[in-house]
């Protein structure tokens, strides 16, 4: 209806007709995307729009619709192209390329072309207005995210040092801005202004008090100062406010861990396996697209089959690997329903998947903590059924044969994680220890000074860095790395700042 009677010719003498003609089409695509949007069909809202492209030229509403429905239904890399578009016929336009670099700085990462998008804003000058504080936001996000993926220490100083420059110049053309304050601390606390951070955080939660993103940095800026039971008081709170968040639920186990040990923090990983099967049948009836508030869904949508059963913690400690060895079995057979052919068991998000990965992964890690060896590797196998060459399993399954003494075995699977990821801190801090245990004592420095320059404030890679150099008789070198350690350690938070997510 909407394209069968355009005038798709050009000439003078149907100028009108066409702009008439257009005009009406236009009216009949904005309705549909209203309709189509309410109700979640973005897919079919992109098809439909892309039919417009056919009429479309030099026409900015209908570009810029194909590439709203495009971001909405995960076609980024396609939007960033519609939205390049759209810049060139409406270059004094701010929101399209702040638009760009939403899509560039979130699921992309495309960094540099996020910092391109950034600087058009910023060069419009007063001319953009009151989005001016948002490129320079932008920016400054870019900064920091190359901040984190940059390899040598003197560039990540440098890009830090941009970021937080650039945020603040946000801060200072928006002092209000709660979003702007947020990142400005959590910039700071990424270079462990830990003070300066927790100033910062608390004049954004007089304005956002139930904000996930700045209740998880409270908790996480609370944990550095080592005030553990402050910091989960916060997470339990912030988890009233936002249930279906397993950011803020992996900073829980992880507290649970530090104060009340793994058998609690184990009752919180089986929440969260239910918590995912909720969320997985929940998309699979189309719901997670449908409506960005899952509360009403997780409260009408009966729980299905997957249960983490766990020792109880309470059993006397004769009892718990019976215990244990129960639950590995009850798991086996509630897991039965997982056990699908890949093409069935992938649909849904990725980002699902991920997290279930993640899930069984710290499980494993928790039963490891409690010599439970049987029921950490039923758990790393299944995070293996989904992916089998992630970086992060085959480092669960070197930590594993380690833990069973099979050292050979596991630096091999340490080597394969980190080809998987060349930057893997954490795996590079075993894989260093490892060679250290095997007598590779030049090798093991190397490896553990790879893992300094890469990620310079962790504490774990000094200290082992420190142990290797006393070894080879490098007292004072080593030292200075124990002394480092410390001072890191006493700001260090119990999983990295990096998880709070830096997004427009």
């Amino acid at each position: 209806m909407a394209t069968r009677d355009v005038v798709l010719s050009r000439v003078p003498e149907q100028e009108e007709d066409r702009a008439v003609s257009l005009q009406n089409a236009a009216a009949i695509y904005d309705l549909l995307s209203i309709t189509l949007g309410r109700r979640g069909q973005y897919v079919m809202l992109s098809e439909c729009l892309e039919r417009a492209m056919k009429f479309a030229f030099g026409e900015f509403h209908l570009w810029y619709q194909v590439a709203l429905s495009m971001v909405a239904c995960g076609k980024s890399a396609y939007a960033v192209s519609l939205l390049r578009e759209c810049v060139k016929l409406r270059p004094s336009d701010p929101t399209v390329p702040l638009m760009a670099a939403k899509v560039c700085i979130g699921s992309l990462h495309w960094l540099e072309e996020a910092e391109r998008f950034a600087m058009m804003v910023i060069s419009l000058g007063e001319e953009a207005g009151e989005f001016l504080p948002k490129g320079y936001l932008a920016l400054g996000l870019t900064y920091s995210l190359q901040a984190t993926d940059a390899t040598l220490k003197s560039k990540q100083d440098e890009l830090h040092r941009k970021a937080l420059q650039t945020l603040e110049r946000a801060q200072q053309l928006a002092p209000g801005d709660p979003q702007v304050i947020l990142y400005v601390s959590l910039q700071l606390a990424l270079v462990r202004q830990i003070s300066s951070a927790m100033e910062q955080l608390q004049e954004a939660l007089k304005v956002c008090k139930d904000d996930a993103h700045a209740l998880h940095l409270l908790a996480l800026l609370f944990s550095a100062q080592k005030h553990h039971q402050h910091a989960l008081d916060v997470v339990n709170m912030a988890i009233t406010e936002h249930p279906e968040n397993f950011n803020l639920m992996f900073t829980k186990v992880k507290l649970e861990q530090v104060l009340k040990g793994p058998e609690e923090a184990l009752v919180t990983c089986r929440q969260m396996l239910r918590l995912w099967q909720t969320l997985y049948s929940f998309s699979q009836l189309g719901g997670l697209e449908k409506d960005g508030s899952l509360g009403e869904g997780l409260t009408m949508k009966k729980q299905s089959g997957m249960h983490l059963t766990l020792p109880d913690a309470h059993d006397a400690d004769s009892g718990s690997r019976r215990a244990s060895s129960i639950a590995a079995s009850r798991l086996e057979e509630a897991m039965s329903e997982l056990t699908m052919p890949s093409s069935v068991l992938k649909q849904g998000p990725m980002q699902l998947w991920t997290t279930l990965e993640q899930i069984w992964l710290q499980a494993a890690e928790l039963f490891m903590e409690q010599k439970h060896l049987k029921e950490a590797g039923f758990c790393i196998q299944e995070a293996a059924g989904l992916f089998p060459t992630s970086h992060s399993v085959l480092y669960m399954r070197g930590r594993l044969a380690e833990v069973k003494g099979s050292l050979e075995e596991a630096k091999q699977l340490y080597k394969e994680a980190l080809t998987v990821n060349p930057d893997g801190v954490r795996i590079m801090h075993s894989l260093g220890l490892m060679l250290s245990r095997l007598g590779h004592k030049s090798l093991a420095q190397k490896v553990l000074r790879d893992a300094v320059e890469r990620q310079s404030t962790c504490h774990e890679a000094w200290q082992g860095l420190g142990e290797v150099l006393q070894a080879q008789g490098q007292n004072e070198a080593a030292v200075d790395c124990f002394l480092t350690a410390l001072e890191l350690e006493a700001s260090s938070p119990v999983l990295p700042f990096s998880i709070i997510p830096r997004e427009l």
